[in-house]
Formats: structure tokens, C-alpha cells, sequence
């Protein structure tokens, strides 16, 4: 075995065996750590490796969850299969229209453009009886797995969703790796580097990036939807700047542009939340006080320190 593989393959067997130790609720608190962290790494695609900034992820990632919660009856289960497609594909679509007219900016402009549009998504589905208002919507019943009459998995049971989860957080590493890996990546990082030298080179910088905006958006969709599938209900606040600001801080602690960072970045600032919450009432000037030690002496995030871990320990120079 490849010794760069060691730390992850033993940190992914840890993780897999966790369920047995029978904590029910922290393997819901890790099941959602998890899809946090599919949140982070689309993220990550736009902020780490294409240099897009973007303070409006959660439109995406709450029209997933939505997209769930819409497409389920009150009394019975929508279908996995075709509710995952149906809102992966239609995350995608806004992603899609949104980049259209966010990439005719750049910069702190930018920025604002990509807030502006979540905050319309936002109120579309605070504001109407479409998406339930204020108070949301619930999922009553879990999606059904089911195949030609099989099974796989049950989705109503916390081991088995973790599992599921787990499994989906693999595949979306392993896929954006092989995609940054890939000419296209290789050009989504040019063009963080040296936009302009990519224009003159003849790339279609604008076409890149529509791309990179379109995917990192469907993949946020896939963990919204997989965060209401874990908890059943949505409500307009998972679409809010509120969200957008959580998710770019897990990538920033964890390490924009690393492969592991925004994963870490991920576990990081949930588990500190939830440790600080136990102890303190004023526990977000300890989490603010923690976060900002963080980026002050690990500038590079914690991504690269648990790299820098890994190599003293297993050596090797790969990232992967």
C-alpha cells in the first residue's frame, strides 16, 4: 500500500466503525458533521481552486433540501432515486442561471452579487406558501431506497443513513479529485493563478468557471438534500447568508485549495460548537476566540497541518 494512503485509509476506518460504539446521537451529530463537509468541498471547488468567492452557496445547497420536502407526500415516501436526481439536477439549473449573471463580476462585486441572489432565494421560500413560510416544511416520511422491490438500505435507521452518507462523501472526494486531476481542473486552477495569461492562451476562461459554478452547485444541492433526508424538515434558514458564512468559514479553518481541508474544516467547527455550547452560555466569544487563534497561527488552515502530520509521520509528497 502506498504509504500517502496510510493516514486516510485508518482515519476513513475509524470513522466507518464509529456506529459500533452505539452513541445514537453522536452518530446523527457525525452524520451531519459529514454532510457539512459535502457542503464544504463544493464549495471548495469555487473558493480553493477556481479563486470564486462566494458568499451565496446555500441557494444551492437549500434548493436541494427543498427539492426533497416538495417532492414528498404527506403520507407516503418519495422515491430516492428519482428525488436525489430530480434535485441534484435542479440545484444544478439555478446554479446554472445564477452563474450567467454572477460572472460578469469580479471581486468584492462578486461577493455581493452571489449574497444578493441567495437573499432572493431566500425570501421566495420565507415569503410564499410554496416553500411553507417561516415555518418550514417536513418530510414525514424518509425515502424509500427501494429497487425493483429490493431494499438496500433504510434511511429511517441512523446507522444505516451514516453509512449512506459516508459512502456519498467518498465518491464526492474521490470524484472532485479525479476532476482536479483532470485538464479541466488543471485549467480551473490556471485560471485562479493568472486569469488573464489563461485568456491569452486561448482558454474560454468564462465557460471554465460557468462549469465549476454549475457543478459546485449541484453537488451543494446533493448535501441538501441529504440533510433534509437525515432530519426530516427544512426551513428558510438554511438558504440564509447565516449558512453561506458557516460554510465558508469550515473551508477557510480546514484549508481552501487542500484536498482534506474543507472535510477537516468541517468536523472542526462543528465539534467546537458543540463544545462550547455545553460548557458556556457565552459560548460564541469562545468559538470567535478560537477561530480567530486558528487562522492567526495556522494561516494555511488546519488542512495543512494535518498534511504536514501525516507526512512527518508516513512520509511521502503526494497531496492526495
Amino acid at each position: 500500500m502506498p504509504r500517502h494512503l496510510i493516514a486516510p485509509l485508518c482515519t476513513l476506518a475509524l470513522i466507518a466503525a464509529f456506529p459500533l460504539s452505539g452513541a445514537t446521537f453522536y452518530v446523527e451529530l457525525t452524520t451531519k458533521i459529514m454532510i457539512m463537509a459535502i457542503f464544504a468541498l463544493s464549495l471548495d471547488l469555487l473558493v480553493g481552486w477556481t479563486g470564486l468567492v462566494s458568499f451565496g452557496h446555500a441557494a444551492f445547497f437549500g434548493v436541494g433540501a427543498y427539492a426533497l420536502a416538495l417532492l414528498s407526500p404527506k403520507a407516503a415516501a418519495a422515491g430516492l432515486w428519482s428525488s436525489l436526481g430530480i434535485a441534484i439536477v435542479a440545484a444544478a439549473l439555478c446554479a446554472l442561471v445564477v452563474g450567467i449573471f454572477v460572472l460578469r463580476t469580479r471581486g468584492i462585486y462578486f461577493i455581493m452579487v452571489t449574497l444578493a441572489f441567495a437573499q432572493m432565494f431566500y425570501f421566495v421560500f420565507h415569503d410564499t406558501d410554496f416553500g411553507g413560510g417561516s415555518d418550514g416544511r417536513y418530510v414525514n416520511l424518509k425515502p424509500d431506497a427501494s429497487i425493483l422491490g429490493f431494499t438496500p438500505f433504510d434511511l429511517d435507521k441512523p446507522n444505516q443513513i451514516y453509512y449512506v452518507v459516508l459512502a456519498v462523501l467518498v465518491l464526492v472526494f474521490a470524484f472532485l479529485q479525479m476532476v482536479l486531476r483532470s485538464p479541466f481542473g488543471r485549467a480551473l486552477q490556471g485560471i485562479k493563478a493568472n486569469e488573464q495569461r489563461m485568456r491569452a492562451l486561448g482558454y474560454p476562461v468564462t465557460a471554465y468557471k460557468l462549469a465549476a459554478f454549475t457543478l459546485a452547485g449541484a453537488l451543494a444541492g446533493l448535501a441538501g438534500y441529504l440533510l433534509a433526508a437525515q432530519s426530516g424538515f427544512v426551513n428558510p434558514e438554511i438558504l440564509s447568508w447565516h449558512q453561506s458564512g458557516n460554510v465558508l468559514l469550515m473551508v477557510i479553518l480546514g484549508g481552501a485549495g487542500t484536498p482534506y481541508g474543507p472535510i477537516v474544516g468541517a468536523f472542526a467547527l462543528t465539534m467546537l460548537h458543540e463544545f462550547f455550547s455545553s460548557v458556556t452560555r457565552h459560548w460564541q466569544l469562545f468559538l470567535g476566540a478560537a477561530i480567530v487563534l486558528i487562522v492567526l497561527f495556522m494561516p494555511g488552515g488546519l488542512g495543512h497541518l494535518v498534511r504536514r502530520i501525516r507526512r512527518s509521520l508516513f512520509g511521502g509528497t503526494r497531496d492526495g
